[in-house]
């Protein structure tokens, strides 16, 4: 019987994160104003993916909802590669995501990699590249082992630009009126 070449794909998907240290297995996601962390231990060859939502750090969130963002999937995968033997000191970081798909609206993407980034830096874990913002969605290939990543970027979103909702005026109650 002839070994498998293939790579083991694993899908994340929104407020999920995953760690491994096989060295066949390949991390993907799709993402738009998202932003997945790809992260590493170079030395030991784990690493892993998270994909957050939202920057914010959840507090004030319903319960079940801090998966959305990103203060609680950093954390999570920072302590997933500390559980496997990672090393803090030599954890390195990718970025990828944060597109402005919608225009007219916040710029939530923006904020998704101004708190992946300041995250990274208050954690002092280096930063080593990526592709943050545009106006285009990404596909992601990240294989931990190694620290390679792809992307494919995604046709532009064909949603026109946000316009403003004009509410009209609530009907009037005349009371009884007799019309002549």
């Amino acid at each position: 019987m002839i070994p498998s070449t293939r790579p083991n794909r694993i899908h994340i998907i929104q407020g999920d994160c995953y760690v491994t240290d096989e060295p066949d297995t390949v991390l993907t996601t799709v993402l738009g104003s998202c932003v997945a962390a790809c992260m590493r231990d170079p030395v030991l060859g784990i690493g892993g993916m998270n994909h957050f939502l939202l920057p914010g750090d959840g507090e004030r969130s319903r319960p079940g909802e801090a998966e959305r963002f990103g203060v609680y999937l950093m954390e999570l995968l920072v302590n997933g590669l500390l559980k496997r033997g990672a090393s803090r000191h030599s954890l390195e970081a990718k970025l990828f995501g944060g597109a402005r798909t919608v225009q007219g609206f916040a710029d939530i993407g923006a904020k998704n990699v101004e708190f992946a980034r300041r995250f990274l830096e208050n954690e002092s874990i280096r930063y080593v590249g990526g592709s943050c913002g545009g106006d285009q969605g990404r596909r992601i290939e990240f294989q931990p082992s190694t620290g390679r990543a792809r992307q494919f970027l995604l046709p532009r979103s064909t949603v026109e630009p946000a316009q403003p909702v004009v509410r009209r005026p609530a009907p009037v109650d005349l009371g009884d009126v007799e019309l002549f």
